[in-house]
């Protein structure tokens, strides 16, 4: 085989993928801190972080370390064999969550999968023949595989794809009316991210969340947390769920867990802690020995550097900035922010702000059609967010209908 210089660009990336993605016309030559440097030179405020993923930001020599650590020992050796940066890692998870065991996978959406099976078997277990249905919230996101999408039900995500998972239904987001008719005896488990990322940074009501605890007593069902985006820190709790007045029963962890390489999580709680028996589910890759070596130096550094109350101050000081800067600007229509998990609702599609910003040097992201979202390192300083927030005064004031 020739090798040849491929040319970075729009038309190589057309010829070469599947045209799943919409890619910023950038070529990234390598990051640092809270920046991204692309091979010609320019520097772009990385306000995504990998849509959530890189918690500590770039180039952090304590998680470096613990990658070349790990990878000059071994890379893979698959679940056939104890594997020590496994066990460590589970042990932080546990010891943050209370719960009592954890199962690795790749990533979030796996994670979603491994709950639906480990929801369903556990009702099975329960001995009612009826307990199988899993039930999600509107607005939310849990993943693009098959089971993940059907819990997140959106037409963009399944259109296409029908028939989608049977044995599963959505309750109105926060409409506790409509989650007291859809429970039952027969539901096995409910799904739902405390704070709803995709869906444009919204959090369930203390209301909710206190009525949905009563019922998953009375009815005998499991409380499942998807805490793959606003989970790690992010909110200012290393998980979000412990925000509200309510213990679930599983736990999904993705994104930032893995330190920026792969990896997924499944937590639970002693009522689901021997369902899983040898053979009734697995992986290959999951629990990858690097990963999981990345993922306990990233929780070191969280609680090292005092990230999540750092998350939680420069937060409240980009809420601040914003909801001020809404006073001057019509165009922004609402503010939310949970940590460093934040979302402004704009009078537009939010995807001519990502335009707009990305001229500038600053890397936002659109979702949920008209919400500017920013999930930047837990480690950004003041200096890096005012810059954010000041390209951001300039795009609106500049703008024109």
């Amino acid at each position: 085989m020739v090798t040849k210089t491929l040319e970075i660009c729009s038309d190589t990336e057309q010829q070469l993928f599947f045209h799943n993605y919409s890619r910023m016309p950038i070529d990234i030559e390598y990051g640092k801190g809270s920046f991204l440097y692309t091979s010609d030179g320019a520097r772009y405020l990385d306000m995504i972080a990998g849509i959530g993923v890189n918690a500590i930001g770039y180039g952090d020599e304590r998680l470096l370390r613990a990658i070349s650590d790990q990878a000059a020992k071994y890379i893979h050796a698959s679940n056939l064999f104890m594997q020590r940066p496994q066990f460590e890692l589970a042990e932080k998870l546990i010891e943050l969550s209370g719960m009592s065991k954890v199962f690795f996978c790749n990533s979030g959406t796996e994670a979603i999968e491994a709950a639906i099976k480990l929801s369903r078997r556990w009702a099975s277990l329960s001995g009612n023949a009826e307990k199988r249905e899993v039930l999600s919230l509107s607005n939310c996101f849990h993943g693009r595989t098959y089971g993940a999408m059907t819990l997140t039900a959106k037409p963009k995500y399944v259109e296409g794809y029908e028939p989608l998972l049977p044995g599963t239904g959505m309750i109105e987001f926060n409409d506790i009316e409509d989650l007291e008719r859809k429970v039952s005896g027969k539901t096995a488990a409910v799904f739902l991210e405390f704070i709803q990322g995709e869906g444009g940074i919204h959090r369930v009501s203390e209301a909710f969340a206190k009525r949905l605890g009563e019922l998953a007593a009375e009815h005998g069902f499991l409380i499942v947390a998807d805490d793959i985006q606003a989970g790690c820190g992010r909110t200012g709790t290393f998980f979000s769920y412990e925000q509200f007045d309510i213990r679930p029963d599983v736990v999904c962890l993705a994104k930032p867990v893995g330190g920026g390489l792969p990896l997924g999580a499944v937590i639970g709680g002693e009522k689901v802690a021997e369902v899983f028996t040898p053979g009734s589910h697995g992986t290959t890759f999951g629990g990858n020995p690097v990963a999981c070596a990345a993922g306990s130096a990233l929780i070191e550094v969280i609680h090292a550097d005092g990230l999540m109350q750092k998350a939680v101050e420069t937060g409240s000081m980009m809420r601040k900035a914003f909801e001020e800067m809404a006073g001057r600007h019509s165009q922004i229509l609402e503010v939310r922010q949970y940590g460093l998990m934040i979302g402004i609702t704009v009078s537009r599609e939010a995807k001519y702000y990502v335009e707009e910003a990305l001229k500038r040097g600053v890397l936002v992201n659109a979702t949920s059609v008209n919400v500017i979202r920013l999930l930047p390192p837990l480690s950004l300083s003041e200096e890096e967010a005012q810059l954010c927030i000041d390209t951001l005064d300039e795009i609106f004031s500049e703008e024109k209908p």
